[in-house]
């Protein structure tokens, strides 16, 4: 975790900030958020205070396990606070800590005579390095999460305080880098914008900022030294992607009214929010939500949407298997919120990077391109029949036809080998006699090669999912800030697959939906209705402002 006091000057920040970092102008990549001003804090890696050893193998392997367990006890109480998007990030490291093939290593060194302190950080750093060696960045995120669990435990065996004590409510934090532990502490704090030399748009703590409303900015040119101008003030201009360390009195003026006026937009965007998004030339769109959390249904009103686009079902997996019953309970409640809208449910989308312990395959060479979303459904058929089984009892209770969609399809023999499970399982209850309808089946748009070929699906509805669509059409990960670049949504390779798939859709006669981040950022909007696309499905927060982008937008003729 990152140690938040303030960095000692140039010698901390390092000398690389020449030119624009010089006038106290960095620039990176914009993620989400507006403009934030406050007290800058420019944050570098943990020093642990310094521990004396005991000498006794004994006494060292107990202040170890004493440090572990007290690791384990704090993330849970984190795992019990948070929601379940963050949950789902921090359980991998709750899991690691009860691994015995982790921990014993530390051990073994400790019996050989080394200190519990230096005999952890060895252990780690050798897993760590290991994770990280051949730069694939799925691995290498989880060599992120045992850097994060590593400094957890340390700080724990030498009594070092938590950082984010010091970090001012109010703060702008600059670092190298930022782990989702680091910034739901600082989230907790009231920090009002976080920028970063590293991460990416996509990260997971790209997805926290935005479900929290946390200004982000990430690919910083450089990191600052703490330079804060009148009154300590830096200015965090997110949506242009700047941070600004030393601003005049004239800047911080222009600054607090772009802030005050994009509030007030904001506010007046939220209350249009149940009203229908219709374009300039008159086009009607449905701007749907997306849904990762049951918790947000008590704070959400369906009313602000058209429906629900995307259900992600991963969470319902994070600790092994759900039953029957389980998933049942929540598809039911899903569709009771609704409200008679139609609700979209995704079947499990795990792998690439969304391991689940027990479920996904572990050690692949590439993640991204390996056992994933549908290829994971077919070759676990066990756990498949269950929720398409919980989906169709579910979809007796809607009324209307419940939507189903497959993950990451590739070839049309895989939406049909998922339609061969679903209507099995039909078939099963209708001769159990239970209570159930049959789904209607969509398949996801992740794959240039499906959206090239879309018009062969024999598919109820298309949702495009654009996360993967764009890291797999420009060849860079979505989570390695060095190719962040390169995945630009804006790309007309990626504009063209879309394209394409709306124009299949229309073809076949059925809805074209697209679900990923670029149905939730604003500035899209024009050129996804350029694309003929007129279903859009945003995340929770970004409904109302997406839905004035809309409607300041002209949609052209239709695809």
């Amino acid at each position: 975790m990152p140690d938040a006091a303030l960095a000692a000057g140039a010698a901390e920040a390092g000398t690389s900030a020449a030119g624009e970092a010089g006038s106290g102008v960095f620039r990176g990549t914009p993620v989400c958020g507006s403009v934030a001003i406050g007290p800058l804090v420019v944050v570098g890696p943990a020093a642990a205070r310094k521990r004396k050893a005991t000498g006794d193998p004994a006494a060292e392997a107990d202040a170890l396990r004493t440090a572990i367990a007290a690791a384990l006890a704090a993330l849970e109480e984190a795992l019990a606070a948070e929601d379940d998007l963050a949950g789902e990030i921090l359980e991998f490291q709750a899991a690691l800590l009860e691994d015995d093939d982790l921990t014993g290593p530390a051990f073994t060194a400790i019996a050989d005579g080394a200190p519990a302190d230096r005999a952890w950080t060895v252990a780690l750093a050798a897993e760590i390095d290991a994770y990280r060696a051949d730069g694939d960045p799925v691995l290498s995120a989880r060599g992120d999460d045992l850097a994060d669990l590593s400094a957890r435990v340390l700080s724990h065996l030498t009594g070092t305080a938590d950082p984010a004590a010091d970090v001012p409510r109010g703060a702008i934090v600059a670092a190298a880098e930022m782990t989702p532990s680091a910034f739901l502490a600082l989230s907790a704090a009231g920090v009002a914008g976080i920028a970063t030399t590293g991460g990416s748009p996509t990260s997971h703590v790209a997805i926290l900022a935005k479900a929290r409303g946390v200004p982000l900015v990430v690919g910083l040119n450089a990191l600052p030294a703490a330079s804060p101008g009148p009154a300590g003030a830096a200015i965090l201009d997110a949506a242009a992607g700047t941070l600004h360390t030393a601003p005049d009195a004239a800047a911080l003026a222009v600054a607090r009214a772009r802030s005050a006026e994009a509030a007030t937009a904001a506010e007046a965007a939220a209350a249009r929010a149940t009203q229908p998004a219709v374009t300039r030339d008159g086009a009607e769109v449905k701007v749907m939500v997306n849904i990762d959390d049951p918790a947000i249904l008590d704070t959400l009103d369906p009313a602000i949407c058209d429906g629900v686009g995307l259900t992600r079902t991963e969470f319902l997996f994070q600790h092994g298997a759900p039953d029957e019953e389980a998933q049942l309970a929540f598809y039911t409640r899903l569709i009771a919120w609704a409200d008679g809208r139609p609700v979209t449910i995704r079947t499990l989308d795990a792998g690439g990077d969304k391991p689940l312990p027990g479920i996904t395959v572990d050690g692949e060479a590439n993640p991204f391109l390996g056992v994933r979303g549908v290829r994971l459904s077919l070759a676990r058929p066990e756990l498949t029949r269950v929720q398409l089984r919980a989906l169709a009892r579910a979809a007796a209770t809607s009324p209307v036809p419940l939507k189903v969609m497959v993950p990451m399809v590739t070839v049309p023999a895989e939406l049909e080998a998922m339609r061969a499970l679903l209507t099995a399982e039909v078939d099963a209850l209708a001769a159990a006699r239970i209570a159930h309808a049959a789904p209607i089946l969509g398949t996801m748009v992740e794959v240039p090669a499906a959206a090239l070929t879309a018009a062969r699906f024999d598919a109820a509805f298309y949702s495009i999912g654009s996360n993967d669509l764009v890291q797999y059409a420009t060849a860079a990960a979505r989570d390695n800030a060095a190719v962040a670049p390169l995945a630009d949504p804006a790309n007309p390779a990626v504009l063209e697959l879309i394209g394409r798939t709306v124009a299949a859709g229309k073809a076949r006669g059925v809805e074209v939906s697209l679900c990923g981040d670029m149905a939730s950022t604003p500035a899209l909007a024009a050129a996804l209705l350029a694309t003929g696309l007129r279903v859009f499905s945003a995340a929770p927060a970004e409904v109302a402002a997406v839905k004035d982008a809309i409607r300041s937008a002209a949609a052209g003729p239709a695809a």
